[in-house]
């Protein structure tokens, strides 16, 4: 009976020393980005730092850009922990929602400040691991798509029923715009960044509550056909040189799906050819 016992116990302990391996790479990966640089802080080096061998670091994490979407899926949880107050703390009013949530990831991501430029002109490459529309970011940006649908859910206005759907990815896309802002702000404690978002989501919010009004309905549908025709994913259209909407008549995806409209901007799933070969090149030039 013991035995068995520690037995399960066993099995259930090797998920657990598997997760602390992968932190502690990632942590590590973190820390080097901020002492050296995105740019000179090599897989080895990190494996190294880390105290595992360099393979067992690619078995974690097959190339330095898929570290930094361990990074990204750290921020989307702490940004999720860090607007549970204002979200759920009983806040109706939207302008205050949307600042709450901004100025929510700016306070989470400011430690990073100094070395999200130095790997953004890889996010910036729609072939890029790291692109917030690529397949491998689908986790974080859902995460993140979904606090805005809970700022929408918990707030005292009514919109658009055109526009609803859509909402929550447009903010999400604001949040982007945001990020970019950020990534080149050099005002001190970024204040600019918390400036922008100070006036931003007043105007936002006011620009969500106009939309339900029938004289503004061509502007709501004209933003609907806006987002489906053109924002379906940015590795798409890469890969295809058509807008969305090219694409989407010839998919047999169904509406909803996450290669449509409803599934979301950014929504594909697969990697395309030439994936495995694209992780191999990393392999070669980051170890």
């Amino acid at each position: 009976m013991n035995d068995a016992t520690d037995e399960k116990q066993g099995r259930a302990a090797k998920p657990a020393k598997s997760e602390q391996t992968r932190t502690l790479i990632l942590e590590t990966a973190l820390r080097l980005f901020q002492e050296r640089g995105y740019d000179r802080t090599t897989m080895r080096a990190i494996a190294q730092e880390a105290g595992v061998s360099v393979g067992n670091a690619y078995y974690y994490f097959s190339s330095k850009e898929h570290l930094v979407q361990g990074f990204y899926d750290r921020i989307a949880e702490q940004h999720q922990a860090a607007v549970a107050e204002v979200l759920d703390g009983g806040e109706k009013d939207l302008a205050r929602r949307i600042r709450g949530v901004l100025l929510g990831w700016l306070d989470i991501a400011e430690p990073y400040h100094e070395f999200a430029s130095q790997f953004f002109k890889n996010a910036a490459d729609p072939d890029s691991p790291l692109s917030p529309f690529s397949p491998e970011s689908e986790g974080p940006r859902e995460a993140a798509v979904d606090v805005h649908r809970r700022v929408l859910s918990g707030a005292a206005v009514k919109v658009d029923p055109e526009l609803a759907d859509a909402l929550p990815r447009l903010l999400w896309l604001q949040q982007m715009g945001l990020v970019l802002f950020w990534v080149y702000d050099r005002s001190e404690g970024c204040a600019n960044s918390r400036r922008l978002v100070e006036r931003l989501a007043p105007v936002t919010a006011r620009a969500i509550s106009l939309s339900r009004f029938r004289v503004l309905r061509p502007l709501v549908q004209e933003t609907h056909e806006l987002l489906r025709d053109f924002m379906p994913t940015a590795a798409g259209m890469a890969a295809s040189g058509k807008p969305g909407r090219a694409a989407d008549r010839s998919s047999s995806a169904p509406p909803g799906g996450r290669g449509g409209y409803g599934g979301g901007y950014g929504g594909d799933t697969g990697a395309g050819p030439g994936a495995g070969g694209r992780e191999r090149r990393e392999r070669g030039t980051t170890a």
